[in-house]
């Protein structure tokens, strides 16, 4: 299920004299959306597997036009201006953008379309066209979504749609990792399968399968106003893990027997036991030195607004709560009850059946 482009405010309705923008059509586009973890966070760094839910209201898209000139250019919320002058924290994208095009290039090093106004790929040598590449995105950044994991997915598409050229799973999870490479260091990979995925998956040691969907499941994410901190979360439970295995050892064992169980709840559609296995998640989470009082609210506001569970996801120490409704309009509920208690913003997202 492809995401629908992201679109921008239309013109009021009735008459008007003002002149309407020119509507410039791209080339090629690439489209991906946020994930959230539903079970398994720190217990995936020690093996074990986690559950990542696809978030499709909140997407990505990615235009590609061909331009004259010496060099690409990138447009986007963060950054305007030439590949050249980037700012590292545009790295993902140009790294993205770079290796898309050497994935997708011909054997000869040719582009599919032939253009004649080409740049070369930095480490590979194929040449290929000149573009400005515009990105929108309505995902948040440093909450845990996979924000630079969709972008990058995105871009990897938009390529691949110029060129005119089918990238498998393989070709594009190895794209979007060169780009989470630049911006995480050594990520895990979950965050590249789950923004390209169409339905939940259960990833473990690098790989990744989908999950069957019995029944529709609402989801309520709630930004708690704070970034969250993966890198601290992680090195908390790592001391924690060292200073005391057996206890901390039970709970990752918990965590992880949670995320086995929860396959068989999607399938099922069981959205009762999902939610009571959400909470204790939660209280897992907290017990490891990952959630904080704000998130903990948060859980708390939406359970006494009638949601089948709650709880943080992602790294914790900030980020996103996530709570299962039961249908939309308990999702409306549930989103109000959880800006009541101080989220600064909502979101509402289905998971539909298989």
């Amino acid at each position: 299920m492809p995401n629908p482009p992201l679109t921008e405010p239309g013109p009021a309705d009735g008459p008007t004299t003002q002149t309407q923008p020119i509507v410039t059509i791209p080339d090629a586009q690439g489209h991906s959306h946020a994930k959230a973890i539903l079970f398994g966070e720190h217990a995936v760094v020690y093996g074990a597997p986690a559950l990542a839910v696809p978030l499709h209201g909140l997407g990505v898209q990615a235009d590609l036009f061909e331009i004259s000139g010496p060099e690409s250019r990138i447009e986007s919320q963060l950054f305007s201006g030439t590949v050249s002058t980037a700012p590292a924290g545009m790295g993902p994208v140009v790294a993205a953008l770079e290796a898309a095009f050497a994935a997708t290039a011909d054997a000869d090093g040719e582009t599919k379309n032939g253009a004649d106004s080409t740049n070369n790929d930095s480490e590979s040598g194929h040449a290929h066209p000149v573009v400005e590449l515009r990105i929108r995105s309505g995902i948040p950044h440093s909450r845990g979504l996979g924000s630079s994991a969709a972008v990058a997915t995105a871009i990897a598409r938009a390529v691949a749609n110029l060129r005119g050229v089918d990238i498998d799973a393989a070709a594009l999870h190895g794209i979007v990792q060169t780009a989470e490479t630049v911006a995480h260091g050594r990520p895990s990979g979950i965050d590249a399968w789950a923004v390209a995925a169409d339905w939940p998956i259960r990833f473990q040691n690098h790989s990744a399968r989908p999950i069957e969907v019995g029944s529709p499941l609402v989801f309520v994410l709630a930004d708690s106003g704070r970034p969250g901190s993966t890198a601290q979360a992680v090195g908390g439970v790592r001391a924690r893990h060292d200073a005391d295995p057996v206890r901390v050892g039970a709970m990752i064992d918990r965590l992880a027997a949670l995320s086995e169980a929860a396959v068989d709840d999607i399938r099922a559609g069981d959205r009762v036991t999902i939610g009571h296995h959400m909470l204790e998640a939660h209280e897992l989470l907290g017990s490891l030195g990952v959630s904080t009082p704000t998130l903990d609210s948060l859980v708390d506001a939406a359970t006494a607004a009638g949601a089948k569970g709650a709880k943080l996801t992602g790294g914790g120490l900030g980020g996103c709560v996530l709570a299962l409704a039961d249908g939309d309009e308990a999702a409306e509920e549930l989103a109000d009850a959880m800006r009541a208690a101080g989220a600064p913003r909502t979101w509402t997202t289905e998971v539909r059946p298989t």
